[in-house]
């Protein structure tokens, strides 16, 4: 990264934003990756050593948010909602188009919702800002998320454990772990010999 907070190799005439923290050996392939970042946060987002982000990756963080990726953690083309606390630990691997969000940005009840979305009409930038709690979501070290998939508020992915592609996560995911399906389930349980090798 220039001092600037330009990308040398970058096809987007962006700049890391300044409460970005990257790692001297972390790679981010673009500064697209934060059009919709706006975390007001001292470090909104950590990109630790090794770690890599990949095209397509999008920083969707709020004003309150705050993404750390660990050490090595590869992420590949997701979208990061996150109005609070999302982190991805070491060696996490989270492949393209998953989703991986702390908040519904909108509220459950089904009259608010449609109040949000009529003002929403009357905004610049028109941006959903309906309050909705957050749930702060971890992805543990060396777990690997398949593409497609959607990891919901509040929930955490165990160390080592893998979930299928296109599986919506709505609970917690035991370490060690594979999951699938819509809501995930639990396939089974990740032999010795495997967890010896994700160690």
């Amino acid at each position: 990264m220039a001092a600037d907070r330009t990308l040398p190799w970058d096809w987007f005439p962006g700049k890391i934003p300044a409460n970005v923290t990257v790692a001297d050996s972390a790679y981010v392939e673009t500064s697209f990756s934060f059009l919709l970042y706006r975390s007001e946060r001292t470090s909104g987002v950590t990109i630790g050593r090794g770690a890599s982000t990949y095209l397509g990756t999008m920083f969707d963080v709020g004003p309150n948010g705050r993404v750390s990726l660990g050490d090595y953690a590869l992420v590949h083309g997701a979208r990061i909602i996150c109005d609070a606390d999302v982190t991805i630990d070491d060696y996490a691997l989270i492949s393209w188009n998953v989703v991986v969000m702390d908040s519904y940005r909108v509220p459950l009840d089904p009259d608010a919702r449609r109040d949000e979305v009529r003002r929403l009409a009357h905004r610049q930038p028109r941006r959903l800002e309906g309050g909705a709690p957050a749930q702060p979501v971890c992805v543990g070290r060396g777990a690997w998320i398949g593409f497609d998939s959607c990891v919901l508020p509040g929930v955490t992915v165990g160390a080592g454990a893998i979930v299928g592609a296109r599986s919506v996560v709505t609970v917690d995911v035991e370490p060690f772990t594979i999951v699938a399906g819509n809501p995930a389930r639990p396939i089974r349980r990740l032999t010795d010999e495997e967890m010896a090798h994700g160690r």
